[in-house]
């Protein structure tokens, strides 16, 4: 019966939470992720939330979503900064074509909105500068970045092979949409 009331809600009202869908805390937020992603303990210290969404078709790898929130963490602007220089660019593209900036919206706050395409620089160590790089081809990242309540920084990072980010950016964004 549930499961039908579902489908009639969704049918009548557009998408809605599905009874598998993961309830999400972040940043005083909360939301509800899509089923298909797993949700995983935190690999890092400075990670809030952790997801495995699992690769498309042809892909090798799974991608994986990420959440941060710091106090200070150098602004919006620094952060974006941050981000695209994870990323080299093939040969005669342009940075301004690889790289997508909007503005977005995640519950009350004004954010930036950043989706990257090129060959990721993965790092075990991030910020060590003598950490072994690994160039992955053919990646893409999408970024959400905004000022939560009391001043952190918030970030949500979505990151794997193109294809594989194509395939999860639609529950990516209704993600987004449902922070509250």
């Amino acid at each position: 019966m549930r499961r039908l009331a579902l489908v009639l809600l969704t049918a009548a009202f557009g998408a809605v939470a599905s009874a598998e869908d993961t309830a999400v805390k972040v940043a005083g937020l909360t939301g509800t992720a899509p089923a298909t992603w797993k949700e995983e303990t935190p690999s890092g210290t400075m990670r809030v939330l952790q997801f495995k969404l699992p690769k498309a078709e042809k892909d090798k790898d799974d991608a994986e979503l990420t959440a941060f929130v710091l106090k200070g963490g150098g602004g919006i602007d620094a952060n974006l900064k941050r981000q695209e220089v994870k990323f080299k660019f093939a040969e005669g593209v342009k940075k301004e074509d690889a790289i997508k900036l909007e503005k977005v919206k995640v519950g009350t706050f004004d954010g930036k909105y950043q989706d990257i395409t090129g060959n990721f620089q993965s790092k075990t160590a991030p910020f060590d500068p003598n950490s072994k790089v690994v160039e992955k081809e053919s990646y893409r990242q999408l970024y959400v970045i905004f000022e939560g309540k009391d001043g952190e920084t918030v970030s949500l990072i979505l990151v794997g092979p193109a294809a594989t980010v194509a395939k999860h950016k639609k529950g990516f964004d209704e993600f987004l949409k449902s922070l509250k």
